[in-house]
């Protein structure tokens, strides 16, 4: 359902990420997506497994994953995205 909703956001929606931290722990991020910590997890493994085909993009900064705005908006962009068509 997230896919299908208004695709055609207007300016004011997409600053909201103007307002984030260039990077954002996991527990930050899944705050934003509106997500459990254990899916915003979840998702980073997932981007760690497909080698970036899918999930949520990360960096390490030591043994901490971070999550970078850009990437976020990126992940945001194509969720909303329409599917391929068939």
């Amino acid at each position: 359902m997230l896919r299908f909703l208004v695709v055609s956001l207007n300016q004011e929606a997409w600053n909201v990420f103007e307002d984030l931290p260039p990077f954002m722990t996991i527990e930050q991020a899944a705050k934003v997506l509106q997500l459990g910590r254990s899916k915003a997890y979840q998702l980073s493994v997932e981007w760690e497994h497909t080698g970036g085909a899918s999930g949520l993009p990360f960096v390490w900064f030591g043994h901490q994953k971070r999550i970078p705005r850009a990437a976020l908006e990126r992940f945001v962009t194509r969720s909303l995205a329409p599917p391929p068509a068939a």
